[in-house]
């Protein structure tokens, strides 16, 4: 029985000691990770304090903060947060322009490339988009328009609550081909072009690209959320329902220009396509009529001379 109870407090106290052995081992592994964990985190803040210094920030102005008063924690935080607020303030900077390395009031111009099919006739597309007078009527961005003379014109743009003024020139426009202008306002410049292409004879592919470079705060904020972009599109659609839908044809502005100077007045124009339109129908219609020539053999072989001798020849013989 004593040899029994012997190996038996032996047995518990090996497992006592297992157990300890298990639970210092634990705690000796807990406590190496916790050193490690301490390390990097002295790594990062030492890092961090090197990356301040190297983009802007100054252990000069950390020491200092020590120096009256802050703690070396919050010196470094106070430090660090005004480099994050330089660093904001220059990406602002970037997007309105002025920015480090950049030219004051530059910004980034907007592209703008849409392509529609509007199911009428190259004509019928073309003449519709020339009366810009009436683009008020079905588009919500276009609040008027006014014609100046050939190439200049007169727009008030609605993009967002703001209204704005602008000033177009046509550089260039070929009758059924393309329009190519430029525009200038308080606000900001465009310089596009829309082009006209025949796919079949009742369907016509518009092409519409525009640059667009915003001036002024409301501007510029908007071209971040692409607002400028997203009213054109909408308006370029609005156009192709209208003109889809449109009941009756129009007479669009034919004439012509290049280089901003009108070559070809609407007028001339319009007489050079009557005049063409006039040729056409006299080709076609000496193309059916038949040839002189061909008239005259066929009157002389059936003339009404040979007639003639027939009923004496037969007058003839009833007198026989």
């Amino acid at each position: 029985m004593a040899d029994k109870e012997r190996d038996s407090s032996r047995g518990e106290g090996s497992g006592l000691e297992m157990l300890r052995d298990e639970l210092t081992d634990f705690l000796g592994a807990q406590v190496e990770h916790l050193v490690d964990k301490a390390g990097e985190k002295l790594e990062d803040v030492t890092d961090q304090l090197l990356d301040t210094a190297e983009n802007g920030g100054s252990l000069l102005g950390i020491g200092g903060r020590i120096l009256q008063g802050d703690s070396p924690l919050k010196a470094f935080v106070g430090e660090k947060a005004k480099g994050l607020k330089d660093n904001v303030m220059d990406k602002v900077k970037n997007v309105f322009g002025g920015g480090r390395g950049g030219k004051s009031g530059s910004t980034k111009v907007m592209n703008i490339i849409e392509v529609l099919d509007v199911g009428v006739p190259i004509r019928v597309a073309y003449n519709y988009w020339t009366q810009y007078e009436e683009f008020s009527d079905f588009t919500k961005g276009v609040r008027s328009v006014s014609r100046n003379d050939e190439t200049a014109s007169d727009w008030k743009v609605k993009v967002g609550p703001s209204t704005r003024g602008w000033k177009a020139t046509v550089q260039e426009q070929v009758p059924d081909e393309r329009i190519v202008w430029s525009s200038e306002g308080a606000k900001g410049t465009t310089h596009g072009c829309v082009s006209f292409h025949e796919l079949t004879p009742d369907l016509t592919r518009i092409v519409l690209v525009v640059e667009y470079y915003p001036s002024g705060f409301f501007e510029k904020t908007g071209n971040l959320w692409r607002a400028q972009g997203r009213r054109l599109r909408l308006d370029f659609k609005n156009f192709q329902r209208y003109v889809t839908f449109a009941d009756e044809e129009v007479e669009g502005w034919r004439g012509e220009i290049r280089d901003g100077e009108v070559i070809r007045s609407h007028e001339e124009a319009l007489e050079e396509e009557e005049a063409a339109g006039e040729d056409e129908e006299q080709e076609e219609y000496d193309e059916e009529a038949p040839d002189e020539e061909e008239e005259e053999e066929e009157y002389d072989e059936e003339g009404p001379e040979d007639e003639y001798d027939e009923e004496d020849e037969q007058d003839d013989e009833d007198e026989r």
